[in-house]
């Protein structure tokens, strides 16, 4: 973790209320990190009804694979009873060891907790390809267990954190079934950062009563909204998994997901998702500018998007914009270069609310001494029309410092 916290991190962060069913507890194992703590555990009884999304590396870590399988084992039930994470060691690309470590991991907690293995989710983060060796995350389960309490919210959100700079944590209330239902988010991600199913560590608690069907596809729904809109370095981690635990227990039933009784909950999972996946983009690894990107008149949604990312995720544009130089051709390449429909002819660019560019060229009334101000600022806010049809997408990044590069140069170190 960093010494230096993001200048776009959040003034202030909430504090996270207590949610039935729900304890936490973190420790310090000295797995990578000293004199901090790096695990954390959160316990649900009774078990609570799980959904997840997870990364679509082709070099999952082990924990991700034993989370999918875990999702759909009958024995579990569609039920968390615990959720383990561990920073500093991602336990990926580290062979059957890696898988045996991880199960190895999950068994004792579930031996403890009198509950199928099924039942206990993990997530690992850190360095790729070291072995993880089991003993010391082990030998802290029955501490952890003894110590959880349901008031742990920002230590929990510390202990998994890598090189990030703050914690990260969201929460939020919605009517659901004419009752007041709470949702809590705490999530990990500072680089490695690329939207390829939800990208970085999340962990979402709610004391609202969901079928398993329901949680599933109202996260998944999130999620696109939110971590699928998001990219810092355009690199897609091993370990991406998001985690939505629902711990009511009045057996309530939906007839599908547009099910108006869900709207509200609905939209209030959708605006914390947001929140933390604005969060992780805030947190960049040295990142000084956060950066929104609208394409409009795009052939269609995913084609907006893909433009979007094009933009977001070009050095050129990024370093541009961490030098405060308002190079809005370096926007026009990446236009280009995203392989989707666009008019050059009709191609409109506006940065900060000033039009830059527009049919196809300069815009006869832009100055770029009016547009200096908002490049100065700390929020950049980019619009582009690629004159086709009515898709549009809106993504989120940060600029592309030197920063970066000490930080990654440095990581194992």
């Amino acid at each position: 973790m960093s010494d230096i916290v993001s200048p776009l991190a959040p003034k202030v962060q909430p504090a996270l209320p207590a949610l039935q069913g729900v304890q936490l507890a973190t420790c310090q194992t000295g797995v990578k990190y000293q004199n901090r703590a790096d695990l954390m555990l959160a316990i649900m009884n009774p078990p609570a009804t799980i959904a997840g999304c997870f990364t679509t590396s082709k070099t999952a870590s082990a924990p991700v694979e034993i989370c999918r399988e875990n999702l759909t084992d009958p024995i579990g039930q569609g039920k968390a009873s615990a959720i383990i994470v561990n920073a500093g060691n991602a336990n990926a690309f580290t062979g059957k060891q890696g898988q045996s470590s991880a199960q190895i991991v999950g068994d004792t907690v579930a031996k403890a907790l009198d509950c199928p293995s099924s039942q206990v989710f993990m997530a690992s983060t850190g360095v790729i390809g070291e072995p993880l060796d089991p003993s010391q995350i082990v030998s802290a389960i029955d501490g952890l267990i003894k110590s959880a309490t349901p008031d742990h919210w920002s230590q929990a959100a510390n202990a998994i954190r890598t090189t990030d700079t703050y914690e990260k944590q969201a929460t939020i209330t919605a009517n659901l079934n004419g009752k007041t239902v709470t949702i809590n988010g705490i999530a990990k991600g500072s680089g490695m950062i690329a939207p390829n199913m939800a990208t970085m560590l999340v962990f979402i608690f709610t004391d609202a009563s969901l079928p398993q069907n329901i949680a599933q596809s109202l996260l998944t729904a999130a999620v696109d909204k939110s971590f699928n809109a998001i990219t810092v370095d355009s690199d897609t981690s091993t370990s991406d998994t998001v985690l939505l635990c629902a711990t009511g227990q009045d057996d309530s039933q939906f007839s599908g997901t547009s099910d108006p009784a869900l709207n509200d909950f609905n939209q209030a999972l959708q605006n914390l998702t947001l929140n933390l996946a604005h969060q992780v983009v805030r947190d960049g690894e040295g990142a000084e500018k956060f950066i929104s990107i609208t394409v409009n008149g795009a052939e269609n949604n995913a084609a907006a998007r893909k433009i979007g990312m094009s933009i977001a995720n070009s050095p050129l544009v990024k370093t541009a914009i961490a030098g405060e130089d308002a190079n809005w051709g370096r926007i026009v390449m990446a236009v280009g270069k995203a392989g989707e429909m666009a008019d050059r002819d009709q191609l409109s660019i506006t940065i900060g609310g000033i039009t830059v560019a527009s049919k196809g060229e300069a815009d006869p009334d832009y100055k770029e001494a009016d547009l200096v101000p908002h490049m100065k600022g700390r929020n950049i806010d980019i619009s582009v029309d690629v004159g086709i049809a009515d898709g549009t997408a809106t993504v989120w990044t940060c600029d592309l410092t030197h920063r970066y590069i000490d930080i990654n140069a440095d990581y194992r170190s």
